[in-house]
């Protein structure tokens, strides 16, 4: 039948160019992502201090923030669908970059929390835009046996731009304090009128440095069928991966937790400052741990190391939750539950695209990466909002346990799928 889609092959050879891993596309689409987070991770890591200034409160933070996931998770579905049956990704790609400045612009103007709202979601539509297309991209430009460390290394680039962005985004807003300004907001504006500008270099970098290996349109997929004719075993593994992301909050509001615990000790600008800063320190953690996560990934696998790295998130709640309990100011005690974030992170992004790979074909590998991101997305929608109301109705130790309850949960749930391959 046309309409049916073309079996899985996920051992698929791939061209002979794509052998030396470091090639021009992987290192093009790290450079791209560096760019792209150094300007949507500087609004990450202000966005907190913010809405503090705005007067928004947490509630609101984490719904923002959750609606933003789930828009990104649903658009990587239907991208990656387009991507697959047509064969057009990198024009994609492109408009989803190009986005990401449009919403800092509407960011930047808000003074409330509905354009905030619809600032990240023009950013998360054009992330969830780009996301699965670029991966493929990216997943086509190497062998098999070098996933890990394109992955790892992407990963590693991509996250250089999210220390980057924030310590100079913190570091500005610092120097921006001693300026007149006609309100408490306007320091945190001159920041995001300023990350507007890698994110016009990101859009240019893609279109320069990044060749698409190829990918042969096949008009004849239908979305529902393809999703119904994956594997069994990638049901399952979305499954587990679901669990998980209905903890996996947003950092957002790990950034926050910092600020709240420091504030009483030492102001609101200066907690958030500080709060940043942590948050930069998770992202040099994950800019350090992601290579090597990727390389020994291809050594021993991905799916052990991943069962790992969904244990470490379990523990960053749980070490927040006792933060909370035991009332720290300690930024040393903090920096440490950021550097198990940072950790869990890179094991989570270098790890989850490389075990896809393995388990789907060729001609769907797009949807296939759709179909984890909208899963992602709209777990931790329900964590982000879930987390930010608990927080703001009963308590942030209710939050933080629900959410490590969960992760912990969607670890074995992952483990059981590790198993379950181990017996086939």
């Amino acid at each position: 039948m046309p309409d049916e889609p073309r079996p899985a092959m996920p051992d698929a050879p791939t061209p002979a160019s794509a052998r030396g891993w470091l090639n021009r596309t992987v290192a093009g689409a790290g450079m791209t992502s560096a760019l792209g987070d150094f300007c949507y991770e500087t609004t990450t890591v202000i966005l907190p201090g913010f809405l503090a200034v705005l007067g928004i409160p947490a509630a609101a933070l984490g719904l923002i923030e959750g609606i933003a996931d789930a828009v990104a998770s649903f658009t990587k579905m239907v991208s990656g669908h387009i991507a697959d049956r047509l064969g057009h990704r990198k024009r994609l790609v492109l408009i989803g970059y190009a986005l990401t400045p449009a919403g800092q612009v509407l960011i930047a103007l808000a003074a409330g929390w509905p354009l905030l709202l619809l600032g990240r979601l023009v950013s998360w539509f054009g992330k969830g835009l780009r996301g699965p297309l670029r991966d493929a991209i990216v997943i086509q430009a190497v062998s098999a046996q070098a996933r890990g460390r394109a992955f790892g290394f992407h990963r590693a680039v991509d996250t250089v731009g999210a220390v980057v962005g924030p310590l100079l985004g913190v570091a500005v807003l610092g120097w921006a304090q001693a300026l007149r300004w006609s309100d408490a907001a306007g320091p945190f504006r001159f920041v995001l009128w300023l990350s507007v500008i890698p994110g016009v270099l990101a859009v240019l970098s893609f279109l320069i440095l990044v060749q698409d290996p190829g990918h042969s349109p096949n008009p004849g997929l239908r979305l529902w069928r393809t999703l119904r004719g994956l594997p069994p075993r990638f049901r399952r593994y979305l499954g587990a991966v679901a669990i998980f992301g209905l903890g996996d909050f947003s950092h957002s509001l790990l950034i926050l937790a910092a600020t709240q615990l420091l504030a009483p000790s030492r102001g609101v600008v200066h907690a958030a400052q500080i709060a940043g800063l942590l948050y930069v320190w998770r992202n040099v953690v994950q800019v350090l741990a992601s290579y090597p996560i990727g390389a020994w990934a291809d050594r021993i696998g991905s799916l052990p190391l991943l069962v790992a790295g969904y244990a470490l998130g379990a523990l960053t709640a749980v070490l927040m939750l006792l933060a909370f309990w035991l009332g720290t100011a300690s930024v040393p005690l903090l920096a440490g539950i950021f550097a198990v974030a940072g950790l869990y992170v890179a094991a989570q992004e270098a790890l989850e695209s490389t075990v896809t790979a393995g388990m789907v074909g060729a001609d769907t590998l797009a949807t296939s990466y759709g179909a984890l991101g909208t899963v992602n997305g709209g777990a931790k929608f329900l964590s982000s909002a879930t987390v930010g109301l608990l927080w703001s109705a009963v308590s942030p130790l209710s939050g933080f346990a629900l959410a490590a309850g969960l992760m912990a949960a969607g670890t074995l749930a992952l483990l059981r799928v590790g198993r379950g391959q181990a017996t086939a």
